[in-house]
């Protein structure tokens, strides 16, 4: 693996703009590092497929799925004094929202910097200071001066696009990524880079990624990917939150910087125990690190693939990120190499026999 090529990638797309039902910037970036990989096509919901070069025969079909989009915001309303109400996109925490920078794209395409303002403590009464954040106590601070300026000289218009304004950052000593999104632009690197790993090997597999839209909003896009690709089996590759900052030590499993995390159950998925003991075992045999989790809350594309069809055998490789859904993210480049090595070692070892006994 090239560690260099695989963080410009990991760059660019951190720092894409790509909320839920506006990922065409995420799919014009995806295209450009997966040129040459295989054949790119699209539906009408913008979800993004990538047929590997080498596919041919009547092989059983794995789908590796992630999701462009990330957790982001809209545009609501102009307020008179030319502040903008706004309304989330995605899973939020209200506290985590205020204070924060913001890109907001206006009607001529481009994306203007904001701030998440709301009232500041010297006009507050002791009941505010004291009351749990709200978001409809926000507004989004472009530095317009009334609603005709925002609309004229900003040219703002409701129903566009906000995403959290944040620059990527690695730094190699320390094996740290930072930056916004890693859910899951993470996993659109891992997929577009196991590919790049496997190009001069011989499968007995054909393979399909798909970058579907709209995962923080509801699953919504692989259930139209599932539906159009029809796969034997399928790997998702998903940014997940990491719980190495807050839970006992006992009850850690998804630490940054301990591998790839394989997640038995989640609030809509029971992963098929069969392919998941089988990546278990390959992690094992082959010296990757990964960790495994048991899961209460959560829900991954995993669970709209795994129901299409006739049943999909599917895992998720999730990639460990703390501080998932807020502005900033931390996670470890190791993590992400561990992340495409097992799912190499997976593609390499499928084969009909192999699926059908899952």
């Amino acid at each position: 693996m090239n560690e260099q090529k695989s963080i410009e990638m990991i760059e660019a797309l951190s720092n894409g703009n790509g909320a839920s039902g506006f990922e065409d910037e995420i799919t014009t970036i995806l295209r450009g590092y997966g040129e040459g990989l295989g054949q790119f096509s699209e539906d009408c919901m913008r979800n993004l497929y990538l047929s590997r070069r080498q596919n041919c025969g009547d092989k059983p079909i794995v789908q590796i799925n992630a999701h462009s989009d990330e957790v982001a915001f809209m545009v609501q309303a102009i307020q008179p004094n030319g502040m903008l109400r706004f309304i989330t996109l995605g899973g939020w925490v209200a506290n985590n929202i205020p204070a924060h920078r913001v890109r907001v794209r206006n009607a001529d395409g481009e994306y203007i910097p904001g701030v998440i303002a709301s009232k500041p403590p010297h006009f507050m009464t002791e009941a505010e200071k004291n009351a749990p954040a709200d978001i409809s106590s926000m507004a989004i601070d472009i530095g317009a001066g009334s609603a005709q300026e925002a609309v004229r000289n900003f040219r703002i218009r409701i129903g566009e696009p906000v995403v959290p304004d944040v620059a990527f950052e690695y730094f190699p000593g320390r094996d740290l990524m930072f930056g916004k999104a890693f859910d899951c632009r993470l996993g659109c690197a891992a997929s577009i880079q196991t590919l790049r790993e496997l190009e001069h090997e011989e499968l007995a597999v054909n393979i399909t990624c798909d970058y579907s839209v709209q995962e923080e909003v509801g699953l919504r896009g692989a259930g139209v990917t599932a539906g159009s690709i029809k796969p034997d089996a399928a790997i998702v590759f998903e940014g997940c939150p990491a719980d190495d900052t807050f839970s006992e030590s006992y009850m850690i499993q998804t630490a940054i910087k301990h591998g790839p995390m394989l997640r038995h159950i989640d609030k809509s998925m029971i992963t098929n125990p069969r392919f998941q003991r089988f990546a278990l075992g390959l992690a094992e045999e082959k010296d990757i690190p990964v960790q495994e989790s048991v899961r209460t809350g959560g829900s991954t594309n995993g669970a709209p693939i795994h129901v299409s069809g006739h049943g999909v055998p599917t895992i998720v490789i999730g990639l460990p990120v703390r501080y998932i859904h807020t502005h900033y993210g931390i996670a470890s480049f190791s993590d992400f190499g561990n992340a495409v090595r097992l799912a190499c070692c997976i593609l390499k070892a499928l084969k009909q026999e192999v699926i059908s006994g899952f």
